[in-house]
């Protein structure tokens, strides 16, 4: 009997579990105490397993060279920047995403972050229960502009709720749509365009070479004083030493970050002492419904690998072997 693994977030339970197992799969699942992202204890979990219904656990070339049954990784979610694809070409591993169910959800935890922070939370909060009665005022978030680096799907769920808050709306991404732009009043204009006019700077791009420290110094030069980034896309995006320099000096104002260079934060970050940071730990794109849509597809592409068919185009990130007709369980 092949074994899967559910190593992403609240696995145990979910429409995958029943697929699967109809399929012909034994589950396993984390022991208690493993640190899936520590690379011996992934290893350790994944010897025998020939598919994976994956989390944000890094798959790096060590681990895929100690996991010789290993055939697919399906990622619950749409980013595998943690994933080493090179190393998955060369010992022929599938590697699949979950696109279109989870970009309601990031939308709704990017604004959550927005509004945390523009109302001054979690200082607010921290005051009341100190005994500490802070009150400041600070500017409304209706009629300020909120600028989108990419609008694909997950930015576009972000600016349809932003306008419903009646917030301004620019967009820089080369590939958007107009007519969805147009729809919904969003200008398009450059990156350097957006930060200079934005009171808000949410970001929904891939992780790539290009994307690598997108906000750094010389772009957090560029933003408005006074301004709000917000990330719920992949920490790569930002130099969070330039950051934690931006929000001291009082040039940002604060930040609303779930994703981070290095994930699980570690608790010598700097950014752990600033009041004016809300975090959350990458749970964006998880809430009841997307988790039952992406475990769900992912069920259903490893089991449709298995019967020697192939799933969906948009879900496959890597076609080892050059070919689909080429690749065998």
């Amino acid at each position: 009997m092949p074994k899967c693994a559910v190593t992403s977030l609240a696995g145990e339970k979910g429409p995958h579990v029943k697929t699967l197992t109809d399929a012909g799969f034994e589950l396993v699942f984390k022991e208690p105490g493993q640190d899936l992202w520590k690379e011996d204890d992934l290893i350790l979990l994944l010897q025998g397993v020939s598919a994976i219904v994956a989390g944000s656990e890094p798959y790096t070339r060590r681990v895929i060279e100690n996991c010789p049954d290993l055939r697919v990784i399906a990622r619950s979610g749409v980013g595998f920047d943690a994933v080493d694809i090179d190393a998955c070409n060369d010992h022929d591993i599938v590697v699949a995403t979950t696109p279109g169910v989870n970009h309601h959800s990031v939308a709704e935890h990017t604004i959550a972050l927005l509004m945390g922070v523009a109302r001054d939370f979690p200082q607010q909060d921290q005051g009341v229960r100190s005994g500490g009665w802070v009150r400041r005022a600070f500017p409304q978030v209706k009629d300020a502009t909120l600028g989108i680096i990419g609008l694909g799907r997950i930015g576009r769920a972000v600016a349809t709720r932003a306008r419903g808050l009646e917030m301004n709306v620019i967009s820089a991404d080369p590939y958007a749509s107009v007519e969805f732009a147009d729809q919904w009043q969003i200008e398009l204009t450059s990156v350097d365009d957006l930060l200079s006019r934005s009171d808000y700077v949410t970001l929904h791009c891939p992780s790539a070479p290009e994307t690598a420290h997108l906000i750094n110094a010389e772009t957090l030069a560029k933003m408005k004083r006074g301004s709000v980034i917000i990330n719920t896309a992949r920490g790569s995006l930002i130099d969070e030493a330039a950051l934690v320099d931006a929000i001291k000096s009082g040039h940002i104002r604060g930040a609303g970050l779930d994703v981070f260079e290095v994930e699980p934060l570690p608790t010598t970050s700097p950014l752990l002492e600033l009041e004016n940071v809300l975090l959350s730990g990458h749970i964006a794109g998880l809430n009841n419904e997307s988790h039952d849509g992406m475990f769900g597809m992912c069920g259903v592409i490893i089991s449709t690998l298995y019967r020697g068919e192939w799933p969906a185009q948009e879900c496959i990130r890597n076609l080892p072997g050059k070919n689909a007709s080429n690749w065998k369980w």
